[in-house]
């Protein structure tokens, strides 16, 4: 029997949930690093000499930075108003719309905030190169990657990794952590 046919649909539901929650600290974590960062930028000393460009692209990474940050952290109000309604699948398809939308968001305020300080530190040429660049390494790992290995099977790979993200066997779990308690 495989483990995830033991798990209940409310279970899978809140098992999906909690993961989703898991990655959005991390995703939210890093977009309010750098709305942060953004927002302090023009009382710096060196903004006032940035030109009409950059200026621009200064406002797109900014209001890209706070969209994200909406969109991120949107699943907490929408768990707010659902909550004890048993509407958890209708949370965890919205929270995961929303999650995409704001890593998409962030990926435009992350290139744009490249561009921006490349353009200001290096040549016009430069900096268009690195940001391309950048703007690849990103789509590179956060839709290239996970979009053309959605299909991979639920064995082992090659360093005897599971791709599977179905719940762990229990028993194994309660050994895992009496092991961590030992070390």
């Amino acid at each position: 029997m495989a483990p995830s046919s033991r798990e209940t649909q409310k279970q899978r539901w809140d098992r999906n949930f909690a993961d989703l929650l898991q990655e959005l600290r991390v995703a939210q974590t890093g977009v309010q690093i750098l709305f942060a960062f953004l927002l302090t930028l023009p009382f710096s000393s060196g903004f006032p000499k940035a030109n009409a460009f950059q200026r621009d692209v200064f406002m797109v990474a900014l209001i890209s930075a706070a969209f994200a940050t909406a969109l991120i952290i949107s699943p907490v109000a929408f768990h707010r108003a659902l909550f004890r309604q048993g509407r958890k699948p209708e949370l965890v398809r919205y929270a995961h719309r929303m999650a995409t939308g704001g890593l998409a968001c962030m990926l435009v305020s992350m290139v744009s905030s490249v561009l921006l300080i490349t353009d200001y530190v290096l040549d016009a040429r430069w900096a268009v190169v690195l940001t391309v660049i950048s703007g690849g390494w990103f789509l590179t790992f956060w839709a290239i990657l996970p979009v053309t290995h959605r299909n991979w099977a639920d064995d082992d790979d090659k360093d005897g990794f599971v791709l599977d993200d179905a719940p762990a066997d229990p028993a194994a779990l309660s050994f895992a952590r009496g092991a961590d308690r030992d070390a």
